[in-house]
């Protein structure tokens, strides 16, 4: 009987590794390889989704926190960003797939919207800074007038955040936010603090250029999809991306199951493996 006990534990340690790593009882990998994902990627990236994918199946092995939410989350939020053609390999900056409780979020990075406001053709420079103790001379908020001395930088404390743009057509926008601007933008809209703990700089200057460009900046169709999908409450996003996941991937239930006659077959082999080991 110890034989037996010790094949049953085998048996059902077997069926949880399945489920280890998600929820929904897919991996990362399992989900990419299906039809309908890879298809989707494909109409969407063409010859680079698999370079895509396979950049989303490394981000998520990278991380633990990833690997613990619902991989489906993870690829309807890797699908956001091969819309917009932005890598999310976090490194680069330019779009993050991040976890919120166990689902996957999409967020742009800053340089996500700069490289996307660069795209409409329409801005001839635009950037944001940090701005550091003693260099900041002057800020006028009604004129937007902006005096910064680089030369005068009297530490690596960074005291506020500064955007700039100007237009083909001449038009020019500036904005200085305080460091205390910044936390009180942050502590009354964000949802999360996992990229602010992560990069503070970088969440610091993606909400000034954010603003800076959803006021005044001319904004294409993909920005304007970018903007909505980054400053989106992840509840509902998550609401949102769960129905686009049940009507996309509904195939996946029956596709990675082996049929009822196999798994009987299975089923009885192991039963006469058990006995034969009693």
């Amino acid at each position: 009987m110890a034989t037996n006990d010790k094949l049953k534990n085998q048996l059902s340690n077997k069926k949880k590794s399945n489920n280890q790593n998600t929820p929904s009882g897919y991996t990362i990998k399992q989900l990419m390889s299906t039809d309908s994902v890879k298809k989707r990627f494909e109409e969407t990236l063409g010859k680079r989704a698999n370079q895509f994918m396979t950049s989303v199946i490394n981000l998520v092995n990278s991380d633990t926190n990833l690997q613990k939410c619902d991989q489906m989350s993870v690829v309807s939020s890797a699908m956001v960003a091969a819309t917009l053609d932005l890598p999310v390999d976090k490194n680069l900056g330019y779009a993050w797939v991040v976890p919120y409780g166990n689902k996957a979020t999409f967020q742009l990075g800053y340089k996500g919207y700069i490289q996307l406001a660069l795209r409409t053709g329409q801005y001839r420079n635009i950037n944001v800074i940090e701005v550091y103790e003693g260099e900041l001379k002057k800020w006028n908020r009604l004129t937007e007038e902006l005096e910064l001395d680089f030369e005068s930088r009297a530490s690596d404390k960074v005291i506020g955040y500064t955007g700039y743009f100007e237009l083909i057509n001449g038009f020019r926008k500036t904005v200085y936010w305080s460091k205390e601007e910044i936390e009180k933008h942050r502590k009354r809209f964000s949802k999360s603090d996992f990229g602010w703990k992560n990069d503070y700089d970088a969440m610091a200057k993606k909400t000034v250029i954010r603003n800076m460009l959803n006021k005044w900046g001319i904004l294409s169709i993909d920005m304007q999809k970018a903007y909505i999908e980054d400053v989106s409450d992840p509840d509902e996003k998550q609401k949102k991306d769960e129905d686009i996941i049940d009507a996309e991937f509904s195939e996946l239930d029956t596709a990675t199951e082996a049929p009822q006659e196999e798994k009987e077959d299975t089923e009885k082999n192991e039963d006469e493996l058990i006995i034969e080991n009693e």
